[in-house]
């Protein structure tokens, strides 16, 4: 079996994803799983299905589920004689008696249409798919159990049929050119085998309603699932047009850009980016920093303009939301660095139109500057949080019981690396922000600006390397002087280095041979007490892993960046980096989440990738990466 995932967004924050062969393994594999409130309000209305498919020789079954405690049946991943995951996730079946099959999934952007097709490739005589699909309604992070509320009611217009499992969810619609049998049935005891591996509930059952059949002898059999009861719809028809308007779409976009593109989803009011799928909305910090790559790089600017002008209304006593929650409460400002993300975001948004030759309109380019001073303003005067400029000029961050950083794992109440005082990267997130503030706006951060500026040698040690945290807890003089990679954004990775020369190298050697994988940095070095080099087990010991030595991919951007930096980036260097940095992430895109990179790794060898199989800033950092080393972004 073959555990590599698959995807496809619809542009609304609903996806369908699974494993290439072999049963669903997540909660979150599902066919039509739909954003109620986009991209938030996820639901799943169909999980999957039972298929067989019957020829003269006899019934074989092209699906594979599994089961508590740890049965697989039937053996659909066996007749699985090859994938191909482009334009959209093609299966090919070999049968024993010699037919071979196709079978294609595909989401349609901004529709939430899902299209099942299956065809006969080769064999003769008669040849019948039946179809069993496998319902839930429940909010994509639950699970689903046999009860009596759930509604197999059928509407059937033809082969088109709709149900209303739950009346509080959205109806579901097959709209099919087959046959249609009512029988509904209970499937029990689903197992999840990677909810059981990250310590979750794993079981669920799904119901029913009926079958479809579909004469494959005769042509192609269509299923196109979709949220809503409109029945009205030649289902091949349809199909045939949603096929040749994506294959076109498809064929326009290189392998990365239509894989950046799965992040970019509508949210009322405007555009963002989900941070990953298959568990994450959109999150400020990573939006901002994923942007950078998956918009800027790839030149898609009035997307990136878009999506900055939509977060622009959201800043509140100078800080940005890092995270509007799911069910509709009030956004969450919890976060030091997102709004200083922003602004250089804003940034290299404008830097890309100039260089362009492009013209950003007015109202536009007031909304931006408007944001961006409020952000400036508010952390220059003191917000939530205890975030404020110090008398150095340098800004303070953090109160118990908080994480504010990007290091924000907590496990109940207690945060794993709180970094209260002045974390390093925020200090260079900071003068970043100032000093784009001062070139682009007003003179008047400058005396701010050169108070920082001066004040940043605080942080080197006698190492060479940067400490993480200066005046830590607050306490004058008090510094954490972990090896961390928050460092590396001092030298690299933002538009303005904090150190060069000399300083700059040290910085870049030392995180070079503490902290480099080869599918990113290590989140702290392997001789420290609380390294942690796996990323495995439940909730608490993951989260207690996340940043005590777990691998970050998107942090190979400012770290190649600083290494290209403080080699003057030469021919040579840009040589020996496209040897050196690229061929592990590259191929990674075909190891886990199929043409995207992992949130995070191992910190040991052999590096096995975890958490979020499709990363937003992961993928958006290597098309940074490849920019600077002259390759085409995408």
């Amino acid at each position: 079996m073959d555990p590599r995932e698959w995807l496809e967004a619809d542009g609304l924050g609903g996806f369908a994803s699974g494993p290439v062969s072999g049963p669903r393994t997540r909660r979150y594999h599902a066919l039509l799983l739909t954003a109620t409130t986009p991209p938030t309000g996820r639901v799943v209305l169909v999980n999957g299905f039972e298929a067989e498919v019957a020829t003269a020789a006899g019934s074989v079954p092209l699906s594979t589920q599994g089961y508590a405690p740890d049965v697989i049946h039937p053996d659909g991943w066996r007749h699985v004689a090859d994938f191909a995951p482009r334009p959209w996730p093609t299966w090919t079946f070999r049968l024993p008696d010699g037919t071979t099959l196709r079978h294609a999934v595909l989401v349609v952007p901004d529709s939430g249409e899902t299209l099942l097709r299956w065809q006969r490739l080769t064999g003769d005589g008669p040849c019948t798919l039946t179809v069993r699909p496998l319902l839930s309604g429940r909010d994509y992070h639950a699970l689903h159990h046999e009860n009596p509320a759930f509604a197999f009611a059928a509407t059937v217009r033809g082969g088109n049929v709709a149900w209303r499992p739950y009346p509080d969810l959205p109806a579901v619609a097959a709209l099919t050119n087959g046959a249609y049998a009512h029988a509904p049935d209970w499937y029990r005891d689903f197992l999840y085998a990677a909810e059981r591996d990250r310590g979750l509930d794993d079981t669920e059952d799904l119901a029913s309603p009926g079958t479809f059949t579909f004469d494959l002898a005769a042509g192609a059999g269509i299923m196109i699932l979709r949220a809503g009861d409109g029945l009205a719809v030649r289902a091949a028809a349809h199909a045939e047009r949603l096929i040749a308007d994506e294959e076109a779409r498809r064929a326009a976009l290189p392998p990365l850009a239509l894989s950046a593109s799965a992040y970019l989803v509508d949210r009322p009011g405007g555009r963002t980016l989900v941070a990953g799928f298959p568990w994450f909305t959109d999150w400020g910090r990573d939006t901002f920093i994923a942007l950078r790559g998956l918009l800027v790089a790839t030149g898609a600017l009035a997307e990136a303009r878009a999506i900055l002008l939509a977060w622009a209304g959201a800043v509140s006593e100078g800080m940005m939301p890092n995270r509007f929650p799911d069910r509709g409460e009030a956004p969450e400002y919890n976060a030091v660095d997102a709004s200083l993300w922003y602004v250089v975001a804003v940034h290299d948004t404008l830097a890309a139109h100039e260089s362009a030759g492009l013209a950003v309109p007015e109202a536009e380019a007031a909304g931006l500057e408007r944001a961006c001073a409020a952000i400036l303003d508010g952390y220059a005067s003191g917000t939530r949080y205890g975030i404020a400029a110090d008398a150095d000029g340098l800004l303070r961050a953090g109160v118990p019981g908080m994480q504010l950083t990007w290091m924000d794992a907590k496990v109940g109440d207690r945060v794993i690396t709180p970094r209260i005082g002045k974390p390093v990267e925020v200090q260079a997130l900071w003068i970043n922000a100032l000093r784009i503030g001062i070139a682009r706006w007003s003179p008047r951060w400058r005396d701010l600006e050169r108070r920082a500026s001066a004040s940043v040698h605080r942080f080197v040690a006698p190492s060479g390397a940067l400490h993480d945290v200066i005046d830590a807890d607050h306490v004058p003089g008090a510094v954490d002087g972990k090896i961390r990679p928050n460092q590396i954004l001092a030298v690299g990775g933002l538009p303005f280095p904090l150190f060069t020369g000399e300083a700059a190298r040290a910085v870049v050697d030392v995180v070079e041979a503490r902290l480099l994988t080869p599918l990113g940095l290590r989140s702290l070095d392997p001789a420290d007490p609380e390294y942690r080099g796996t990323y495995a087990g439940g909730p608490a010991e993951r989260d207690g892993a996340y940043h005590q030595g777990t691998v970050w991919p998107w942090l190979i951007g400012p770290f190649v960046e600083a290494w290209l930096s403080v080699r003057g980036g030469s021919a040579e260097a840009r040589t020996e980096a496209r040897a050196r940095f690229l061929p592990p992430l590259e191929a990674h895109l075909r190891e886990a989440g199929l043409g995207h990179i992992s949130e995070v790794a191992d910190g040991d060898a052999p590096h096995r990738p975890g958490g979020c199989p499709f990363q937003a800033w992961s993928l958006g950092e290597l098309i940074r990466v490849r920019r600077m080393l002259d390759l085409d972004p995408v």
